[in-house]
């Protein structure tokens, strides 16, 4: 009987001790089921007011400062082409010469009729001085003498339309020499030697383009407009214009155009269709870098005083709003909707209204959260976030 007493003493001593280092094993490891869950951390930083410059970016259509269809004014062959595609040419510079014989038929015949009407007047004047002395004489009648006067005047009348006929035969002679009515670049040639070309063809000969200033066509909507004509001064749209700094060009290669440009114009309708309005800059093109009917995009450049700035990646949008996570002084973060600016610097909004200097909100992981979650905040210093505006 000791024996079993003693054994049954050392199954319970055991037994304790096993339930002693499990008990021991469950408080170092992970929490038991039910447990509050572990608090995540969370970049954030603490919104602050700053001076910023910022770029607004606008697709962009090139033209020429002038874009001129060569087209024929008078019907022929071509027989000779002094200029190819991607020529660059001067005012008055020939570029085709049409073979019409005809107009130098013309030519010859009114000169021919000049000489026939002037001959005529001659002969009208003659008549004129001879009947003068008579009527004095009173051997003739006056009736004879303005008779003759007006023989005169016919005479002379059938040469001055004898003269106009030449002007207008050289003109049309000269019209077989098409010439540039600018400098510029040439386009396509669509026709070659030997093509009949008339005045109704449907095709220009070619086109020039005048380069050495290009145009960048671009719009804002409504809004973006709004926000233009309030954030620069004047009472007119033309010097608020006055006020917008250089803009730049970005190439469809995505490099940035050497020369700087000024808005010029905007168009006084905003187009129904679009929701837009359109303007215009204009950037000097020395080199002919740039061709017309090219794209690019306009960068427009903004400061802005006294702003609050937030990482685009910062927000997320839910049904046409934008919204950032406050942290409160708690961890627990709350969805806040903001207003912001449609001006951004490919990083950063600017924002108007739902967030104040001091707040702390959530910059990375936002798609993970949700009201109410305590978070412990992994606070990033502003140079370190607004790094690429320094």
């Amino acid at each position: 009987m000791k024996i079993s007493t003693t054994i049954a003493a050392a199954y319970c001593a055991a037994f304790l001790l096993l339930s002693s280092c499990g008990n021991n094993k469950q408080q170092g490891g992970a929490p038991a089921a039910g447990g509050p869950p572990p608090v995540q951390s969370y970049p954030a930083y603490q919104v602050s007011t700053q001076t910023a410059t910022l770029n607004s970016d606008y697709p962009a259509n090139i033209q020429g400062q002038q874009n001129i269809e060569i087209r024929p004014k008078v019907d022929g062959y071509i027989d000779q082409i002094f200029i190819d595609e991607g020529s660059v040419v001067k005012k008055g510079q020939v570029l085709f010469h049409l073979s019409a014989p005809q107009y130098g038929q013309d030519l010859n015949t009114a000169a021919a009729a000049i000489s026939s009407a002037q001959a005529d007047v001659s002969a009208a004047q003659l008549q004129v001085n001879k009947a003068k002395p008579l009527v004095e004489k009173d051997i003739i009648s006056h009736y004879e003498l303005e008779s003759a006067q007006y023989t005169l005047q016919a005479r002379k009348a059938a040469l001055a339309q004898a003269r106009a006929n030449l002007a207008n035969a050289k003109t049309n002679l000269s019209y077989t020499r098409v010439t540039s009515p600018v400098n510029g670049v040439i386009g396509t040639i669509p026709y070659k030697l030997g093509s009949l070309i008339t005045a109704t063809t449907a095709q220009p000969l070619t086109t020039v383009s005048n380069i050495t200033t290009v145009y960048a066509y671009f719009s804002l909507n409504e809004k973006q407009l709004l926000d233009f004509s309030r954030h620069y001064e004047g009472r007119t749209l033309e010097a608020k214009l006055s006020k917008l700094p250089q803009v730049s060009l970005i190439l469809s290669d995505g490099s940035a155009y050497p020369e700087k440009g000024r808005v010029e114009t905007i168009s006084g309708l905003i187009n129904t269709q679009t929701g837009s309005a359109s303007f215009r800059a204009t950037f000097p093109n020395p080199v002919r870098l740039i061709r017309s009917g090219s794209s690019a995009t306009v960068r427009i450049p903004q400061t802005v005083k006294d702003a609050v700035l937030v990482p685009q990646k910062a927000t997320y949008e839910l049904q046409g709003k934008r919204f950032v996570y406050v942290v409160d002084s708690k961890g627990a973060v709350k969805s806040t909707e903001i207003q912001i600016m449609d001006l951004a610097s490919g990083n950063y909004f600017v924002v108007t209204s739902g967030l104040k200097s001091g707040n702390t909100i959530v910059l990375e992981g936002t798609a993970t959260l949700r009201d109410g979650v305590i978070i412990k905040p992994d606070m990033q210093s502003n140079d370190k976030v607004f790094q690429d505006l320094k």
